[in-house]
């Protein structure tokens, strides 16, 4: 795989996992009590020696470039790189990017530096893992321009993707973006025949947002238009003028897209059987190495969670609760359906004191909480008593200390939340 070069998209906004991104791209926000969305798909690549890797980003950047530069660095004996690409004004275009082609467009001139036959392209907000040295094997045979990976959904999903129709051979005819109308669905109907898997009902293939393509045919097909977006308008394009074929991927996939997504992957890890599975050996997700201390769980209740490392837990009750790096979760507390992403730092004995005098609430929960269906981001600061179950049952609403969004309380980064608060 030494002739492909992995570019992620990591440059959207983020809006619909917002407050999450309030201070950070998408792609940093943290998953699965230790690891941050970016792994995902750059340990996809070096599962299958894929060594040359660019990242597009974009929007609250500072976070995801120190993860990056302090977790994969390659020895000087390899032609392997992963090199951050921030969108900057340049003196043929002074834009922003405005969509995943022209982010890629935006950044042509250090792709056709590199010596490589093709491009992969990847989304730096999605959850799975997928063989990329089988993915490219099916190129190859297709002799393809471009090959798309698909995932099989039902007719009800349809309306949520980009919807293509293969033939017999899986080489793409049509693309439509959401189709909502009957019509359109009949005619995008796929023979299970053609996906040659067991299941009967999955007859509609959706587009994955991830591509490969030869680097000649992208240079072209970027630098030839002025189209913003591979799914809506690049690919459907090519499929006049270039063999687009597709690969059918069958296994777990999740974008991470909203806040309830990202809730429910998130508590699905902790699972007996997860979905996602962290403790595959064979591949493993990468993250940055901490060097902390196990946790240590004194008196608790645990049922159906995950504990990262170096948290301290006293006396408390957790259900189908994930919990991060240096979490705090003193006495008497109990949380249901949580995601607590942990802490940056542990706070310092003159620091608690400072702050003791401040009135201010440790970093941490404090004892005799309860808090049921929410997500804690780093740092945050729950005080002694405070109930954080949105028991007026709002769907969306927001607070200066906190945001309800599909059901789910979400509080932002180094939030405190008073002593005695109820929600």
């Amino acid at each position: 795989m030494k002739n492909v070069l992995a570019i992620i998209l990591g440059g959207g906004r983020g809006t619909r996992l917002y407050p999450l991104t309030k201070f950070r791209a998408k792609p940093a926000v943290p998953i699965g009590g230790k690891f941050r969305l970016i792994d995902i798909p750059i340990s996809n690549c070096l599962h299958w020696d894929i060594k040359k890797i660019m990242v597009l980003t974009q929007f609250n950047t500072a976070s995801l470039h120190r993860h990056i530069s302090q977790t994969y660095k390659f020895d000087g004996f390899s032609e392997g790189f992963l090199q951050i690409l921030a969108a900057q004004q340049t003196i043929e275009d002074s834009n922003w990017y405005q969509g995943t082609a022209d982010a890629v467009r935006k950044n042509i001139h250090y792709i056709k530096n590199q010596k490589v036959d093709h491009v992969v392209v990847l989304s730096g907000d999605q959850l799975y893992r997928i063989h990329l040295r089988d993915f490219m094997a099916t190129h190859l045979e297709n002799k393809a321009d471009v090959t798309i990976a698909v995932k099989p959904v039902r007719r009800e999903q349809a309306g949520e993707f980009g919807i293509l129709q293969i033939d017999d051979r899986r080489r793409i005819v049509r693309f439509v973006e959401k189709p909502k109308e009957k019509h359109q669905l009949d005619e995008l109907f796929t023979p299970a025949s053609y996906l040659e898997i067991p299941d009967q009902d999955l007859n509609f293939i959706a587009s994955m947002g991830i591509y490969i393509f030869k680097r000649d045919v992208l240079i072209d097909l970027l630098e030839h238009n002025v189209k913003e977006d591979f799914g809506r308008e690049v690919i459907p394009e090519a499929i006049h003028d270039q063999r687009v074929f597709a690969y059918v991927f069958n296994d777990y996939w999740e974008d991470i897209g909203t806040i309830k997504a990202f809730f429910e992957a998130n508590l699905d890890f902790a699972n007996p059987i997860p979905r996602f599975d962290f403790y595959n050996e064979e591949a493993p997700i990468y993250t940055r190495k901490r060097f902390l201390p196990g946790s240590k769980i004194e008196n608790c209740d645990v049922h159906y969670s995950l504990i990262s490392e170096g948290s301290i837990i006293e006396g408390s009750k957790l259900t189908n609760t994930v919990i991060g790096i240096r979490s705090i979760i003193r006495s008497s507390t109990y949380l249901e359906r949580v995601v607590m992403m942990g802490a940056d730092y542990y706070q310092g004995v003159a620091e608690k004191a400072e702050e003791t005098i401040q009135s201010r609430c440790p970093v941490g929960i404090g004892r005799n909480c309860i808090i049921r269906n929410a997500i804690l981001d780093k740092n945050v600061r729950i005080g002694e008593g405070a109930r954080l179950l949105n028991e007026k049952g709002l769907t969306n609403f927001t607070h200066e200390r906190y945001s309800i969004v599909d059901g789910i309380t979400v509080v932002p980064k180094d939030m405190e939340i008073p002593a005695g608060f109820v929600i």
